[in-house]
């Protein structure tokens, strides 16, 4: 059962009590810093929307062990269009998204494919170290 919990910028995204995906439209961010995720997330997604000479304080981040058991992943439309599919483990369809310029999709659990819908450049960023795809990823067929 799909569920989409709905924010004025960000949609979290439930299959069941499983929150997926949490699709993010940064041009519609509220002033100021905002996270999406919340702290307990394997990764986690800020949005900055400030003004012309905001400054911010010089600062490093201080050294903790930190596990994580899946490699999630944040894809970023700079340009172009792209189409994510996404689906349980098990290869059952679930929901598609368009996104576009200025969108993105963080993925939290189970499966994804994406489609190349125009000429488009993506940013993606994953939680790390990364093993490779031996390790890292398994493909699935669908169903």
């Amino acid at each position: 059962m799909l569920k989409v919990k709905n924010k004025n910028y960000f949609k979290d995204i439930y299959f069941g009590e499983i929150h997926i995906a949490t699709f993010v439209n940064v041009n519609k961010a509220p002033k100021g810093l905002n996270f999406v995720t919340e702290d307990s997330k394997f990764i986690q997604l800020g949005i900055w929307n400030y003004k012309k000479n905001k400054k911010l304080d010089n600062h490093y981040h201080n050294y903790f062990k930190r596990e994580s058991f899946r490699t999630c992943e944040f894809v970023f439309v700079l340009k172009g269009k792209i189409k994510c599919e996404l689906y349980t483990e098990e290869g059952d369809f679930i929901t598609e998204l368009l996104i576009k310029k200025g969108q993105g999709i963080l993925q939290h659990n189970y499966a994804h494919k994406y489609t190349i819908m125009k000429n488009s450049i993506i940013i993606e960023t994953k939680n790390g170290p990364y093993f490779g795809v031996e390790i890292d990823k398994q493909v699935i067929n669908e169903k």
